[in-house]
């Protein structure tokens, strides 16, 4: 079971971004953002029409690089 989303402040925090905001934040293009998908490295949902990944995938995928 999942917790409710932590509060930051009068701000909820973000669960959820879209593929180019994730290849941004990793400083990789969308094409490897996808990859990652494809082999399981990041998380994603798909939202409508929009394929988001999920910033707990992102966060866990960044501490875990060597």
């Amino acid at each position: 079971m999942q917790s409710a989303p932590q509060r930051l402040g009068n701000f909820v925090q973000v669960l959820l971004v879209l593929i180019n905001e994730a290849a941004k934040a990793l400083n990789l293009g969308r094409t490897s953002v996808y990859a990652l998908i494809d082999k399981g490295k990041l998380e994603s949902r798909k939202m409508g029409r929009r394929r988001m990944v999920t910033t707990a995938s992102i966060r866990r995928l960044v501490d875990n690089q060597d």
